[in-house]
């Protein structure tokens, strides 16, 4: 069984492993703390109406069969305590079965989360977080040196998430093809972080740079990941920094961290620590491991052919069970950067004169002389959903509505998904929404104002609004 495993990769299959898991604490907690507002039985969008609806065998779930939110908060915190214990390294301190079911358990558990989640579990890096717990559960634990197969899987898997985001920009919006994409991005990316504001007014031909390194990393690189040692290692590497370059200049909750993560499990660790020889795996270990990958490879088919296609798909899965699919992101760069301000009064009838007082989000921009913080890798569900929905307003059709009328409620979950209510003693009385183009201001303008956006209100967003009429509008 030597052609196997490689023992080389002991050091990199335990650095691959924790990181996920700690990767996945992060997502558990983010779904504790945000589904009774988003998804849960007085939610936004909540699940036993979305079971009612889809079934089992379109969206496989525990809670296809039963729902609460004690069960849902249950499977959230029990599913980020499983988490932390594997990373601390639960995970090689039990038997090689015991230790795949564990981490069969954290995948399961989330993907009962994501499968039930609809709007606001859309995003590429919750199938992303799926496809890579799968490939973990086949890659052991100290027991056994890690399997080739399933490191071939992984480098698979990363060279799909950096080449299909490399040919959707070069398929898609033509700046990327003259390097000027990053003229716009930074600004008008969907959550910008603190140092987002830095990176928009470097020299227009270090962006051109950075252009031309990620068409370089994403479209080139890639293939290196398949040659032999220490090739693959540098180009993992570069993929590293990369993704670390990415993470200082905005927040895509666990997107980079994962891909760095993956980009780790492509590195022969023994350049650090030398060979770690283990016994020769279990025979039903083996029989496991060749079945996943000729399932792996069949479900392929559909990626690959996504990739060849001129109208390629972006973070499209293939099967309910996520284990394959599809990546990419900002085929297109928006020029322009609009928001959502929402706005609410304790005046029984607007008028003119009115005060309306803004309601603050956590993440995305509002207050212009706020800074934002840097929030990835925890996600920001409703943050991100603002940001769509001020694109177009049928990407907020489903939910805006019960947003809204949550906020006329006073409902706490709500309410603790923002940064700040401005109604603390009782609801308002009317909600309003209004546009706004947001733009960064310039070193000038910082200096002499303390802002570090402009606004100019463009439209009304949605009318005053008050309790009894949004059950109307939904």
């Amino acid at each position: 069984m030597r052609w196997f495993t490689a023992p080389d990769y002991w050091l990199s299959r335990i650095v691959f492993q924790r990181g996920l898991a700690g990767l996945y604490v992060v997502a558990f907690l983010s779904a504790a703390l945000q589904f009774r507002a988003l998804i849960g039985e007085r939610g936004m969008l909540p699940v036993p109406e979305f079971v009612r609806r889809v079934p089992a065998r379109g969206a496989p779930s525990l809670f296809q069969w039963r729902y609460s939110d004690r069960l849902f908060a249950s499977v959230a915190w029990g599913g980020a305590g499983l988490a932390l214990a594997m990373a601390a390294g639960a995970g090689d301190a039990v038997p090689l079965a015991v230790s795949m079911l564990l981490w069969l358990l954290l995948w399961g558990l989330y993907l009962s989360i994501v499968n039930v989640g609809q709007t606001w579990y859309s995003f590429g890096w919750e199938s992303l977080l799926l496809e890579t717990g799968f490939l973990a559960v086949l890659l052991g634990n100290d027991d056994i040196g890690p399997p080739v197969l399933v490191l071939f899987l992984l480098r698979w898997l990363l060279f799909r998430v950096e080449f299909g985001a490399g040919l959707i920009k070069m398929r898609g919006d033509r700046c990327w093809r003259d390097l000027t994409c990053l003229y716009h991005h930074h600004e008008t990316q969907p959550m910008p972080g603190p140092l987002s504001w830095f990176f928009h007014h470097l020299p227009k031909p270090l962006h051109k740079a950075e252009c031309a390194a990620n068409h370089v990393v994403q479209l080139g690189v890639p293939v290196l990941l398949f040659t032999p040692q220490p090739v693959a290692t540098v180009a993992a590497g570069l993929m590293v920094a990369t993704q670390l370059w990415l993470v200082l200049s905005g927040n895509f909750a666990w997107l980079n961290w994962l891909t760095i993560v993956l980009a780790l499990s492509a590195m022969d660790g023994s350049l650090l620590a030398g060979a770690h020889p283990r016994p020769d795996p279990p025979l039903w270990y083996v029989v496991v491991v060749c079945a996943a990958t000729a399932l792996v490879l069949a479900l392929s088919r559909h990626p690959v052919r996504n990739l060849l296609s001129r109208r390629q798909a972006m973070n499209r899965s293939f099967d309910a069970f996520h284990l394959v699919n599809t990546y990419g992101a900002f085929g297109t760069v928006g020029r322009i950067r609009d928001e959502i301000v929402v706005e609410g009064t304790d005046d029984p009838r607007p008028h003119p004169g009115t005060v309306w007082r803004e309601y603050d989000f956590k993440g995305k921009p509002g207050d212009p002389r706020r800074l934002p913080r840097q929030f990835a890798p925890y996600h920001l569900r409703l943050d991100w959903l603002m940001w769509f929905a001020a694109l177009s307003p049928g990407y907020a059709r489903d939910w805006f509505g019960p947003f809204v009328e949550r906020l006329l409620t006073g409902d706490r979950d709500t309410l603790r998904l923002l940064r700040h209510n401005p109604f603390p003693d009782a609801p308002p009385t009317h909600v309003r929404a209004r546009l706004y183009r947001y733009r960064y201001t310039t070193w000038r303008e910082l200096r002499e104002t303390g802002a570090w956006w402009h606004r100019t209100q463009l439209r009304e967003y949605l009318p005053p609004i008050r309790l009894r009429e949004t059950s109307k509008r939904r």
